[in-house]
């Protein structure tokens, strides 16, 4: 691991910590006497970290650098979405775990989900720089209340796959596409399941019943609207 890749744990550990609520900005600021806007450039990519001032970070989170490594994963293998001759693996998670963690950890896999590996290895990543350490793909199981006005296009415990490498609202298939744009999305800390459109710096979350009120939702603070959204839902399995 090199030092830009450590920046990049480093900065989606802190992330994932605002995520759940345990840390902010303002109290990062006062643990390491390093300025906010400078850790919030930081924490949106703009800019990287001196090693002075990284040592202060994970000093004050009580990181160490082997609480940044993936987790021993049977020589590395079983819990990565992998390439394994023709057969691609990705690991099935709890929704809080999609929405925040960078890397699954052993114990929060539930399961094992192979896929043909062309299929994954054939879609094409589209994000932003604080995104490309994390690991792609992810699957999560979800339940009726997640799935209100989305039927026919997903039923109760339905299992989608999220490519976490494309949270960009350009149309995956081209500019002419008229298909909508269906993203797994953070709202209110909750894990959405909704098409997605973008206007004037919200997002606008619509079911799959147009008679159902479309949702707005916009970031908070200095987030962008690619921070809400947790990525692409890249292939669905409708379980009967």
């Amino acid at each position: 691991m090199n030092f830009s890749q450590l920046q990049e744990r480093v900065r989606s550990e802190l992330l994932r910590r605002i995520s759940r609520g345990t840390l902010s900005v303002s109290l990062l600021a006062k643990q390491t006497g390093v300025g906010q806007p400078h850790l919030s450039n930081f924490l949106h990519g703009r800019r990287q970290l001196s090693l002075t001032t990284l040592d202060k970070i994970l000093r004050a989170q009580n990181l160490e650098i082997a609480d940044l490594l993936p987790s021993a994963r049977g020589a590395g293998r079983a819990l990565l979405t992998e390439q394994i001759g023709e057969v691609g693996q990705v690991p099935l998670v709890s929704q809080a775990v999609a929405l925040a963690e960078p890397y699954m950890r052993a114990t929060s896999v539930q399961r094992i989900l192979e896929f043909p590996a062309e299929t994954l290895r054939s879609m094409r990543p589209r994000c932003t720089a604080s995104r490309r350490q994390w690991e792609r793909f992810v699957a999560v199981q979800l339940s009726a209340a997640d799935v209100f006005g989305m039927e026919p296009v997903l039923f109760p415990s339905a299992i989608v796959v999220l490519d976490r490498h494309y949270n960009s609202l350009a149309p995956y298939r081209g500019a002419t596409s008229a298909q909508p744009h269906l993203y797994a999305v953070r709202n209110h800390q909750h894990l959405s399941i909704r098409y997605v459109d973008f206007l004037a710096s919200r997002l606008i979350l619509r079911t799959h019943k147009p008679e159902i009120p479309a949702e707005v939702i916009e970031p908070l603070g200095e987030e962008s609207p690619n921070d809400l959204l947790i990525g692409r839902v890249a292939l669905i399995l409708n379980e009967p």
